[in-house]
C-alpha cells in the first residue's frame, strides 16, 4: 500500500471534472486520450481525470493513474441511480462494497463472481470510506452555498434539508438503468443494492489488484426508472457537480497530509 503519491479524483462525466479542475487550478498532462490535471490542493498533491463512461474506460484510466502517476489512493465521484427504498434523488451514497451486476460466468462460476478472484464483491478501503462518509455528512449544511440548483431540487420534490448520506452496496454495469423493468430486475437480483452506476466496481477491482486504497461517493440523480433521463444533464451541472466538488474539498481538508 502506497504512502506517497497524489490522491486521484476520478469522474465519468465532463461536467463533474470541469468543476473540480476549476477549483483546483490544475496543470494538464495528456497520456493517451486522457487529460490528467495535477495540483496541490488543500495540502495534498491531487490529480483529477475524466475517465469516460463505462467499466472499460474507468479501468484503463485508473490503471494509468496507478502505473504512470503512482497515486496513493483513488476516489471516484459522480452520480448514480437510486435503488434502495429510502434512497431518493439528491441523497448521497458512499459505497461500502461494489459488484458488477452484469457479470455472469455461470455455470463455470457463480453469478457475479470474478474468475480467479473467488469473490464478487470488492470492498472500499475503510479509512478512505469513513473519511468520505464524514465529508459527505459535514458538507450537507453548506449544500445550498455549494450549488446553484436548489430550485431544481425543489422541482423534483426534494428539500435540501432532507438529503441523507447512505452507506452500502453499489452495483455497476455497462447499462444506463432507465426504466422500471430494469430497476425491478436489479432490485430482485441484488436486494441490498442502494445505487446503480457504470464504473465503480471496475475501478474497485483494479485498485484491489494493485493494493491501492479506493472509495466512491455518488450523488443520486434519479431513481433508475422511467423518468431517469429527465433533467439529467441539468441536474449534474447545477446540483451533482458542485455538491460532489464540495464533498471532495471537505474530504481533502479532513485527510491528514501524512498517513
Amino acid at each position: 500500500m502506497r504512502n506517497t503519491g497524489p490522491i486521484a479524483i476520478v469522474s465519468a462525466m465532463q461536467e463533474e471534472v470541469s468543476k473540480l479542475v476549476e477549483l483546483m487550478n490544475g496543470e494538464p498532462t495528456t497520456v493517451g486520450s486522457r487529460v490528467f490535471w495535477l495540483a496541490h490542493w488543500h495540502g495534498h498533491p491531487v490529480i483529477a481525470v475524466l475517465s469516460g463512461i463505462g467499466k472499460v474506460a474507468a479501468a484503463t484510466t485508473v490503471a494509468t493513474l496507478i502505473e504512470r502517476f503512482g497515486v496513493k489512493e483513488v476516489i471516484f465521484s459522480g452520480v448514480a441511480g437510486g435503488l434502495g427504498d429510502d434512497v431518493k434523488v439528491g441523497d448521497v451514497v458512499v459505497a461500502k462494497e461494489l459488484v458488477q451486476h452484469d457479470f455472469d460466468a455461470s455455470p463455470l462460476f457463480p453469478r457475479y463472481e470474478i474468475p480467479l478472484y473467488a469473490r464478487s464483491h470488492f470492498p472500499s478501503s475503510p479509512l478512505q470510506h469513513q473519511c468520505l462518509v464524514q465529508a459527505a455528512q459535514a458538507s450537507l449544511p453548506g449544500l445550498a452555498r455549494a450549488m446553484q440548483g436548489e430550485h431544481l431540487l425543489a422541482g423534483l420534490g426534494v428539500n435540501a434539508q432532507d438529503i441523507l448520506v447512505h452507506e452500502g452496496l453499489v452495483v455497476s454495469g455497462d447499462q444506463f438503468i432507465s426504466n422500471n423493468a430494469q430497476r425491478e430486475d436489479l432490485r430482485a437480483r441484488l436486494p441490498l443494492a442502494l445505487a446503480a452506476e457504470m464504473e465503480g466496481a471496475a475501478v474497485a477491482q483494479v485498485c484491489f489488484d494493485f493494493k491501492v486504497p479506493f472509495a466512491a461517493v455518488r450523488v443520486i440523480s434519479d431513481r433508475a426508472d422511467d423518468s431517469a433521463s429527465l433533467n439529467f444533464t441539468q441536474f449534474i451541472e447545477e446540483v451533482a457537480a458542485p455538491y460532489g466538488a464540495h464533498v471532495i474539498q471537505t474530504y481533502l481538508e479532513m485527510r491528514p497530509t501524512h498517513d
